[in-house]
């Protein structure tokens, strides 16, 4: 690698450099291989602890993994059907902005020390959170368009849920840039490496956030918006074929950028490893932080098999209630917190 970048002029290394941490790693490569592994992950710990029985007819040697495979080969022969009432353009081209909107966040995190030359930006903070709360309103405008009550209700639902639980998760981050003092996510780790990882300083809007986090990916016991029993599958009811692929990849590709700024935050992101140079500045660090997001999503889709799903009159009351009132705390946290430290 290293002798195959020699021949490459000085001033494309940039762009070389960007195109893989889009592409490649933490990028779309990453991802999708990451969302093969979570939903695997997810049906195995939930079987595991529930005692129910999985498909075993596909790769039952390695643990039913290869079913993945199995089920997105069914998606691309399926027929994609358009409803007759529905609304074409939004119907049809939302699940595609969706997936493009769920992955945007992730270039604005950094994973690594050098990240500032591949994107040089003091305010990677507000541009990931930024991007990361319009998805929410693509799934409104996508149950609206499907011309079909369930997914109707469904949009609704996830309205009423969205202000409840998004006015904490942007409390959450509001009190580490009070206790950072500073957008830049690369700073914010520095930060961290030179005290205590931001977990420490201020378990509230850690926990905050991964409240928020839950209820924004609609994991359990906030799947609420596509509860199976009386909804089908919420929003997403009337796709079919690789549309339905699409719309059911974007929570988990949320949940990787979620988890993704939860590690850079909170947790310390690449600390303690550092590196200089293409493969040692950003790949090692970049490893690290990564493998802190993996387990922070594994944690997230556990929650699956040990939690029932919450009534949604309780579940906004929860939002608007204690949820709030600790996402307050976390702002005076912060602030006593860094009146301590700085």
């Amino acid at each position: 690698m290293m002798t195959f970048l020699y021949f490459i002029p000085n001033s494309w290394l940039p762009l070389l450099e960007s195109a893989f941490y889009a592409l490649i790693f933490p990028g779309f490569v990453a991802i999708l291989l990451l969302a093969f592994f979570i939903i695997w992950f997810e049906r195995k710990a939930a079987a595991r602890v529930q005692m129910r029985y999985g498909p075993l007819w596909v790769s039952k040697r390695t643990g039913g993994i290869i079913q993945l495979l199995a089920d997105m080969i069914r998606f691309s022969f399926q027929e994609f059907i358009v409803p007759q009432g529905a609304d074409f353009i939004p119907f049809v081209f939302l699940p595609g902005l969706l997936l493009a909107f769920s992955v945007l966040p992730t270039v604005f995190i950094p994973i690594g020390p050098d990240y500032s030359h591949i994107f040089p930006s003091s305010y990677t903070l507000l541009l990931a959170v930024a991007f990361t709360l319009v998805i929410p309103v693509y799934l409104v405008v996508l149950g609206w368009a499907a011309d079909n009550k369930f997914s109707f209700i469904g949009a609704l639902r996830e309205a009423y849920l969205l202000i409840s639980y998004e006015v904490p998760f942007i409390l959450a981050v509001a009190s580490a840039f009070l206790l950072y003092g500073t957008l830049d996510l690369v700073k914010i780790v520095g930060i961290q490496e030179s005290t205590l990882p931001g977990i420490i300083l201020n378990p509230i809007a850690a926990i905050v956030y991964i409240i928020a986090v839950i209820r924004a990916t609609g994991r359990v016991p906030y799947d609420i918006v596509e509860a199976d029993s009386e909804l089908v599958f919420g929003p997403y009811t009337e796709y079919s074929s690789l549309m339905f692929g699409f719309v059911m990849g974007v929570p988990y590709i949320e949940l990787y950028s979620y988890s993704l700024l939860f590690s850079v935050l909170f947790l310390s992101g690449w600390a303690p490893v550092t590196g200089i140079g293409f493969l040692g500045g950003l790949i090692l660090p970049g490893i690290v932080t990564f493998v802190k997001a993996v387990i922070v999503m594994c944690f997230l889709v556990f929650l699956r098999a040990v939690y029932p799903r919450y009534k949604l009159d309780k579940a906004v009351r929860a939002g608007w209630s204690w949820v709030f009132y600790l996402a307050l705390i976390s702002l005076l946290l912060s602030a006593f917190v860094s009146r301590v430290l700085w």
